[in-house]
């Protein structure tokens, strides 16, 4: 244990017999290796055991907590930081290089970590870069508590942020990031993000509500402006056009173009949902007009 990084990492999973012995292949190195299912039917938690994981199962009943705020809250830890990772995700040799440095020199309380994207069987190298607060002290950072109302299957924390006490850091090396299973699942799962990301809009939107402040910088710039009509397309040039995404070819057109309609369906779905909870009178009305002047007051 001395010789290994103090690390605990945490994989959420279910169902990802695919892809968690190559997740879990390159973690040897960390102290601990925390496997969380949720009932999964295909092999996973074999797999976890073979890799010898910490296997715990979480059954979520559609509210806070989901998988990480519940691992955070319940698990107790043999080491000071944890590190999230997805099946999906596949970390180097340099990676856990530098994490052990991070965390033996402790300057930071948490690290954003970078990674790599995949369309259509291609690795984009421009266009937004993918980042998530993934590595942090245990005891300084919690994911986002979202009190949401079966808004969606997503029983693991996916754009909710850690909010952490303390400063954080970014590290250079990034995780391989192999997420695309073909565009009716990557359909699929957006039109799920979208359905959640509309109603968090609108918890946000709320009178009263103190949850804003702890959005990072990006997060207030999408929802004060992901409603408005010009969003959709002020995403696809500034991904394809500023970032460069034009330069990962058919690939990168075709990633812009499936995110502006995903901004597009979360638009539609705000107001949607927002008439639908005011009463069918507005319904019609908010619907044509896309989230007018007319829709966007009131409580939700």
């Amino acid at each position: 244990m001395a010789t290994r990084i103090p690390v605990s990492v945490v994989v959420p999973v279910k169902n990802e017999a695919k892809n968690l012995a190559r997740c879990l292949g390159p973690l040897s190195r960390f102290a601990e290796r925390i496997v969380v299912d949720s009932g999964s039917e295909d092999g996973t938690q074999e797999i976890a055991r073979r890799h010898g994981a910490t296997l715990l199962q979480f059954e979520w009943n559609g509210r806070y907590p989901k998988k990480r705020n519940w691992t955070l809250a319940n698990y107790s830890f043999s080491t000071d930081w944890v590190l999230f990772l997805d099946a999906d995700e596949v970390v180097s040799r340099a990676f856990c290089d530098e994490v052990e440095k991070v965390v033996r020199q402790g300057v930071h309380d948490g690290y954003w970590i970078q990674y790599t994207n995949y369309f259509l069987g291609r690795r984009l190298r421009y266009g937004i870069a993918q980042r998530k607060l993934a590595l942090f002290r245990i005891g300084k950072g919690f994911y986002e508590r979202i009190e949401e109302r079966g808004w969606s299957k997503l029983d693991m924390e996916v754009h909710e942020h850690p909010i952490v006490s303390g400063t954080t850091g970014e590290l250079s090396t990034e995780v391989e990031h192999r997420d695309y299973r073909g565009l009716a699942r990557f359909l699929d799962r957006h039109l799920d993000y979208a359905s959640w990301e509309a109603r968090r809009f609108l918890v946000l939107k709320r009178p009263g509500f103190e949850g804003s402040d702890q959005l990072t910088r990006r997060q207030r710039f999408k929802y004060n402006n992901i409603h408005r009509w010009w969003y959709p397309a002020f995403y696809f040039l500034f991904t394809y056009v500023v970032k460069k995404g034009f330069l990962d070819g058919s690939a990168g057109l075709y990633y812009a173009f499936y995110k502006s309609w995903y901004f597009h369906t979360v638009r539609l779905l705000i107001s949607e949902y927002g008439a639908e909870d005011r009463g069918p009178s507005q319904s019609s009305r908010c619907l044509a007009s896309g989230w007018g002047s007319e829709c966007s007051k009131g409580e939700r």
